[in-house]
């Protein structure tokens, strides 16, 4: 999501017919919307017959406001990261579901309230928790030494002007505003007024990211998804950058088998456990229609697969479905 087009787009459930498609629903089923935001897909969920739909949310606002916005007896909200699905549904007697959904990122509400601190389009608190605990961006920018910001721009924000960004940030603590950092940034890159994209977007994006541990919480989601799934269960992932979709396509490749075999110039893989998942659909994107009318759907991307019947995958230092990594 990129561009002052995205930060200023209503609150609407990017590939939401897709989605729905892909989870594949029947009236009765339990279902699992890992990312409950502003509650899209849940309520289309419940519109199409979910016996049951269990709506994580690591946001305490999105969680408040979902109480009196969805109120349906089908509905359990969890204030919880999704990660922690698996163990939940243990605790709390449902166990294995039918179908999941995970809408990476950041969403709508969070990037609207500029008291957030997570968009730069309104000045505010340099904040972009999504527990609202914790650490806050400026907590990390005003502490960090200038290779560790810089590392971070580049890793998650794949910032080619990593290095010039976290000398200026440094040269100009302390920072604690939105407006701060983003003319701090426009400044180091020479930005002009007009040009097409804010370079400041990947700064605030690599932040984000590392301050709420994003990429780590995608990859635990996966893995949960694949251990509180029934055989046949679906599950369909949205991503908005090329770093998670990455880790879901490489996520559905291994669970699916489809790992690349060896060659003469590299060595054989050995195999591992039974493919846990099947029916790896290709990935699915935004029509220019839906681009029109929601442009923050732009660089979405849907990815979903089927269970099978095989063990879920026991990771290194996993405990199994239920217990706490």
């Amino acid at each position: 999501m990129t561009g002052r087009d995205a930060e200023n787009a209503p609150h609407v459930p990017v590939l939401l017919e897709e989605v729905v498609t892909a989870m594949a629903v029947r009236e009765g089923e339990t279902a699992v919307d890992g990312t409950f935001g502003a509650g899209g897909y849940t309520s289309a969920l419940l519109r199409v017959g979910a016996g049951r739909v269990i709506a994580f949310d690591r946001d305490p606002d999105a969680i408040e406001a979902a109480r009196s916005l969805v109120p349906d007896p089908r509905l359990m909200l969890v204030e919880e990261r999704f990660s922690q699905m698996d163990r939940v549904l243990v605790e709390r007697g449902i166990g294995l579901v039918d179908a999941i959904t995970l809408d990476i990122g950041v969403s709508s509400m969070q990037l609207d309230r500029a008291d957030r601190g997570f968009s730069f389009s309104a000045d505010g608190p340099l904040d972009m928790r999504m527990e609202k605990s914790g650490p806050t961006a400026a907590d990390f920018l005003n502490e960090a030494d200038e290779a560790e910001i810089a590392r971070i721009l580049r890793e998650y924000g794949e910032e080619p002007r990593a290095r010039a960004i976290a000398r200026a940030i440094v040269a100009n603590r302390p920072i604690e505003r939105t407006g701060e950092l983003a003319a701090i940034v426009r400044r180091a890159v020479g930005y002009r007024t007009g040009q097409k994209s804010d370079p400041a977007t990947r700064t605030f994006q690599a932040i984000r990211i590392h301050l709420n541990a994003e990429l780590d919480e995608l990859e635990g989601g996966l893995a949960a998804a694949e251990r509180s799934l029934k055989p046949g269960g679906r599950l369909a992932v949205v991503t908005f950058h090329s770093l998670e979709d990455r880790i879901v396509k490489r996520f559905f490749r291994e669970r699916s088998g489809a790992t690349p075999a060896g060659s003469r110039h590299r060595p054989v893989i050995v195999k591992g456990p039974a493919p846990t998942f099947e029916k790896v659909a290709k990935p699915v994107g935004p029509s220019e229609a839906e681009i029109a009318r929601n442009p923050r759907s732009r660089s979405a991307r849907l990815r979903s697969a089927v269970r099978t019947g095989a063990p879920a995958w026991q990771l290194s230092g996993q405990k199994s479905a239920g217990g706490k990594k």
